[in-house]
């Protein structure tokens, strides 16, 4: 079986195709942004909260367990919205993968530009799995956190909440 010729307008084409979904991949990385920015907020606010109860009345104690009770709640909700939206746009790079590959698949002679272009596709479906792993590991520090500083706050029952 001998490799059948593909012409730049073929290929060129199935890039235009592939690129489509670059929008939703941009979407997503910024929602992907925001959702980092307002961790790190909570994380903030955690911190703050948490040197509040070093000197803090029983009344304001009170008020500053129920609020990192709340921030580990949002910490959650955040999690949440990373994990949603590092799927979608994994999935819409596998998609583009895909396609590519479908592509590939009747082209023995592909140029170095398809192996150029495929490559960045794999590396941006990696670099958002380690985007996801890294945003998971922040959430679950400012968890830890929130419980660390409940149980010496003396409200041992309010760990592991959600």
């Amino acid at each position: 079986m001998s490799a059948v010729p593909v012409a730049p307008d073929d290929i060129a084409h199935v890039i235009q195709i592939a690129l489509a979904p670059a929008f939703l991949l941009t979407a997503l990385a910024t929602l992907l942004n925001v959702f980092s920015t307002r961790l790190g907020r909570v994380a903030d606010k955690v911190d703050a909260a948490a040197a509040g109860l070093r000197d803090a009345d029983a009344r304001e104690t009170v008020r500053l367990t129920r609020q990192m009770s709340y921030l580990r709640r949002r910490s959650f909700v955040l999690d949440a919205a990373v994990v949603l939206a590092s799927t979608g746009a994994a999935m819409t790079g596998i998609a583009v993968l895909t396609l590519y590959v479908g592509a590939l698949r009747d082209a023995a002679t592909a140029s170095i530009l398809f192996a150029c272009f495929g490559i960045a596709l794999v590396c941006t479906v990696a670099a958002v799995c380690a985007f996801l792993v890294e945003i998971l590991m922040a959430g679950r520090g400012i968890r830890d956190e929130v419980d660390r500083q409940q149980e010496q706050a003396g409200d041992p029952g309010s760990s592991r909440r959600g």
